[in-house]
């Protein structure tokens, strides 16, 4: 095992120890009581009653393992209507196995690619509490054995996660349904959006440039967060192994999805497998940090990850990121990082390689837990495949080499020393940045700024040519506490096309920004926040800032006397808009717990 994952690891185990050990004896507590035994004979009618006559039978002698299943179905979302015929298949081939399905709930996912840049973004990360709550009230019948959650994109799986680590005494297996098929390239994509930020090609054809892109059902092929969460679960051992980036619609998903299907009715037998809360320890929560420095994954998850930690008693920080990306190199060149997709990434070896290779490397715990039962994760190096008669197999991966070493490297010759991600500290406070996306020669940003309460604000500067200059763009009051902290991905062209001009240019917010953005320097997740008085709030127009991504650090270059004198910012200004975000995220937190805690899990960033 590499030293520095050691080290971090029982550093978390250390500073997570009672929080852990009372989330286990909550476990405990849980599996002790039998489930459908103990409820009374108008409960168990009820949870039966619509049931057929066999599935009725199965349920009322308690002997069947009843499975409930999550989904986040809807066919406005790409990458869910493939869900639409997961649960009639499911339940017959539990069925066959001997167990019963049912529906347990459904849960709402919306599109970020649809909202991007508009109010309903300012509720996209509100909306993975929502997701969280959601599944613990589908799960809260107290009639189920194990479950299955069917979810893939941004906050849709960290949501499906904290809600079903609340009953982490269940046997649960995650069910992806794999990436649309690859259309228009993703850096033909990009280039269509800056044309048209520079007015060079009309909306008719930009639309069409994205419809090409965005074409079919599936997950959009970027490496975003949606792709990074099925990065996640697989290498936490909460998929099938290879399962993640299988296109929907396929022999290949079909035969997976059913055996996703007997597998947890398996897994409800005694002996049969661990419960999610047993999977979910420090040395998975380890992995997937390392899985996410290695592939260059989406800046979201190191809100995400410490979010999940926390549902099943684990803590973490940001100085854990930081410290493991120093031990894991880049091995992934996946868009933004590069110019191959996600379907080009599976089929150059994909998952089961790159865990192959961390493996070797002593970059992962093997000895881990996962849905595949025994054998830890030395299971997750085999690639699935399916015979002409649909028999399901694994393959093991060549260990010296991928199928295209420009996509997917070894260890031994990786992209980059160190993982895609950084943590930035100075005086302007703590965020994070995306490097693996960025050129070396754009690391480091001395320049003055522009500030901004809102995305529009900048947009406007930028198509009256305010902004063609070297310039750091600061765009406050985008945190979790302000507005939901909506994504800023919008700035990604206007952005762009200034740096392409010869501009030193980089973006630095108390927001986000989309898992697919990349290529301009972008410090985000400054906390603290601005609303909460963060010192971002005393950047004024024209002070130099510097953002040095290469030794970490993040700097107004303003004297320390006048610095230190400056009050807090003025409130956010007219343009900042007052968006259905603010409002219902301002209802949440009212009546859940008080205006500064409120924001729950959102609470994390930084800590």
């Amino acid at each position: 095992m590499n030293s520095i994952v050691a080290r971090v690891t029982d550093r978390i185990a250390a500073r997570s120890r009672d929080s852990r050990s009372a989330y286990l004896a909550r476990l405990e507590a849980a599996s002790a009581t039998p489930r459908r035994e103990k409820l009374g004979c108008a409960n168990l009618a009820h949870a039966f009653a619509a049931c057929s006559a066999t599935d009725k039978e199965g349920l009322r002698g308690g002997v069947k393992p009843s499975i409930g299943i999550v989904t986040a179905f809807n066919d406005m979302l790409s990458a869910h209507q493939p869900y639409e015929r997961y649960p009639a298949v499911i339940k017959e081939v539990v069925r066959q196995a001997g167990g019963v399905a049912q529906v347990a709930g459904g849960v709402p996912a919306m599109c970020d690619g649809v909202t991007q840049g508009y109010e309903g973004m300012e509720l996209s990360l509100f909306s993975r509490d929502v997701i969280a709550l959601a599944t613990g009230v589908a799960l809260s019948h107290a009639t189920f054995d194990g479950a299955l959650c069917l979810g893939i994109c941004d906050k849709i799986v960290p949501g499906l996660m904290i809600g079903a680590l609340s009953f982490g005494h269940l046997p649960t297996i995650f069910v992806p349904a794999g990436p649309m098929p690859s259309g228009l390239s993703n850096a033909d994509k990009a280039k269509a959006r800056q044309l048209y930020a520079q007015g060079k090609v009309g909306r008719e054809e930009l639309l069409e440039a994205e419809s090409q892109s965005y074409h079919a059902p599936g997950t959009c092929t970027f490496y975003g967060t949606a792709n990074t969460n099925q990065m996640l679960m697989e290498i936490m051992g909460l998929h099938l192994p290879g399962a993640s980036f299988v296109n929907p619609n396929t022999p290949l998903r079909e035969a997976l999805t059913e055996e996703a299907a007997r597998r947890i009715v398996a897994m409800t037998q005694p002996g049969g497998g661990a419960p999610i809360g047993r999977i979910v320890d420090e040395r998975a929560m380890v992995n997937g940090i390392v899985g996410l420095l290695a592939t260059g994954g989406s800046t979201n998850h190191t809100l995400h990850i410490p979010a999940i930690a926390a549902a099943a008693g684990i803590q973490l920080n940001w100085e854990d990121f930081s410290d493991l990306s120093a031990a894991v190199p880049l091995l992934a060149r996946v868009y933004p990082n590069g110019s191959a997709d996600v379907n080009r990434f599976h089929a150059a070896g994909g998952m089961p390689f790159v865990i192959g290779q961390l493996l070797d490397a002593g970059l992962l715990h093997a000895d881990v837990a996962t849905v595949w039962g025994d054998g830890g994760l030395e299971a997750y190096r085999a690639m699935p495949e399916v015979s002409d008669g649909g028999a399901l197999s694994w393959r093991a991966q060549p260990t010296e080499q991928s199928g295209d070493p420009s996509v997917v490297a070894t260890v031994a010759a990786p992209f980059a020393a160190e993982g895609g991600l950084r943590v930035l500290t100075g005086n302007l406070g703590r965020g994070v940045i995306k490097v693996s996306a960025v050129k070396a020669e754009h690391r480091v940003v001395e320049a003055p700024a522009r500030v901004f309460d809102s995305q529009e604000g900048v947009q406007a500067a930028f198509r009256a040519g305010e902004l063609d200059r070297d310039v750091i763009v600061v765009v406050r009051y985008q945190g979790p506490g302000a507005n939901g902290m909506p994504e800023l991905h919008k700035l990604t062209p206007p952005l762009g096309v200034l740096q392409d001009k010869g501009f030193k240019v980089a973006l630095v917010t108390d927001g986000r920004m989309s898992g697919a953005s990349g290529k301009v320097p972008a410090a985000i997740h400054v906390t603290p926040e601005v609303k909460g008085g963060g010192p971002l709030g005393r950047v004024r127009d024209g002070d130099v800032l510097r953002l040095d991504a290469e030794a970490g650090t993040l700097d107004a270059l303003v004297d320390a006397a006048e610095w230190d004198s400056r009050g807090a910012p003025p409130p956010a200004s007219e343009d900042a808009g007052h968006g259905c975000g603010r409002e219902l995220f301002g209802l949440f937190r009212n009546a859940v717990s008080g205006a500064e805690s409120g924001a729950s899990v959102f609470g994390l960033l930084g800590r």
